[in-house]
């Protein structure tokens, strides 16, 4: 078997003893023999080491070969390092202590990467928590510390990470679209590790932060780095407008004219059609039914129009033409009489710096609501992650962010 050993790739071992096992399901038993050297390598130093200390057998597991799982049974050696004391020997193909191969480990970690672990598991004939293992260990080794050096601009959004309100904050940096960190919770405390990670140093250089209206990730941004730009996002301000404005005066319309069934049907029915913009109906019949609907309803003919102008405040990229278009916007809504309207208007006019502030860095959380997504499926993918930091390096390794 000599002449045939380099086919495993058992750097420094080969191949003295095959058996095939047939059953349900066939087996493979490679046994392995450490072939003759002057010296062995320490795998904790590194250093060339001649005495051994011990030899135990261990069974460990390689890729199928053919039809059937393969089975190595392979004499480790543990060396006396003058160094180090008793180590095992260093071997390119199999990592100390494991009970798979390198090359099956990574197999294992490719298939995760668009598998969930269950299948992985399955395909193999590995313990879901053997697969787990093997594909954490591979994304803390390919993904390391984050690097955080010249982080200029970040974007900051929560996701729900379970049911029952529990939420988690991840961290992007817009310009290379990665994420940089993700942490459970959403409150002050758990932005702080991030800010912590980031040094003071990089708290200094941090010009721009985007986010929703969240106070509690704003009062972390201005404690650490009080000379960044807080930048409010269109997306959550619009859906905000959607929930607070136009959903509230769409029921007050509908309550009107409850004694008219037809038209409070019509009325009720809209919401979705009202909350979509314009452009984006694609149907000609949904789009006469919103052109007759605002035609017969000022109320929602004013809301729906005025949201569309408040969208344009995120497309100015002069700090003083959005304040102009801020406040022609705010006395439009203030004069409509609408009290949702009003009330909205009211509520955002202490954000207006953060929306002038957009002129100056035009960053926006739509990359998160798609890192969003894309948490959902990994979830999916998981069935439910318990997991916190195997869950993170999973969310880390799919949005790895393109080269600077």
């Amino acid at each position: 078997m000599e002449d045939t050993a380099w086919l495993g790739g058992w750097e420094g071992y080969v191949a003295s003893g095959v058996e095939r096992v047939s059953g349900t399901v066939p087996e493979v038993w490679i046994s392995l023999s450490p072939r003759p050297v002057e010296a062995m390598v320490c795998s904790g130093c590194g250093a060339a080491v001649r005495e051994l200390h011990e030899l135990t057998y261990r069974r460990v597991r390689d890729l199928p070969i053919l039809d059937a799982r393969t089975w190595l049974v392979v004499p480790r050696r543990r060396v006396r390092c003058p160094s180090c004391g008793p180590k095992l020997e260093h071997l390119s193909w199999l990592a100390p202590h494991a009970r798979v191969t390198g090359r099956l480990a990574e197999s294992v970690a490719r298939l995760c990467a668009v598998l969930p672990i269950k299948q992985v598991a399955a395909f193999f004939g590995l313990g879901w928590d053997a697969v787990k293992a093997i594909d954490k260990q591979h994304l803390t080794e390919r993904l390391g510390p984050v690097d955080l050096s010249g982080v200029v601009a970040i974007a900051m959004d929560e996701f729900a990470i379970q049911k029952g309100h529990r939420y988690a904050t991840v961290i992007v940096e817009p310009e290379r679209k990665r994420v940089l960190w993700v942490g459970r919770g959403r409150s002050r405390a758990a932005a702080r590790p991030f800010f912590k990670l980031l040094g003071e140093a990089g708290c200094r250089a941090l010009k721009a932060v985007a986010m929703d209206m969240n106070a509690a990730y704003e009062q972390e941004v201005r404690h650490h780095c009080p000379h960044a730009e807080v930048v409010y996002d269109l997306f959550h301000v619009v859906a905000k407008y959607g929930r607070e404005v136009i959903d509230r005066v769409r029921v007050d319309e509908a309550n009107r004219v409850k004694h008219d069934k037809k038209a409070r049907r019509v009325v009720k029915g809209a919401r979705w059609l009202l909350l979509r913009n314009r452009d984006t109906i694609k149907r000609d019949e949904d789009r006469v039914r919103l052109d007759e609907l605002l035609a017969a309803n000022q109320a929602l003919m004013t809301v729906y129009v005025l949201r569309d102008d408040l969208k344009e405040l995120w497309r100015l990229r002069q700090p003083h033409a959005v304040q102009e278009a801020w406040s022609a916007w705010f006395s439009r809504a203030m004069e409509s009489g609408i009290q949702p309207l009003i009330a909205f208007a009211t509520k955002l006019q202490p954000y207006l710096k953060g929306i002038i502030a957009h002129a100056r860095w035009p960053l926006h959380t739509s990359l998160l609501e798609g890192i969003n997504n894309k948490i959902k499926v990994i979830k999916r993918m998981a069935y439910g992650f318990r997991d916190d930091h195997y869950f993170f390096l999973k969310i880390r390794a799919a949005f790895p962010g393109v080269p600077g």
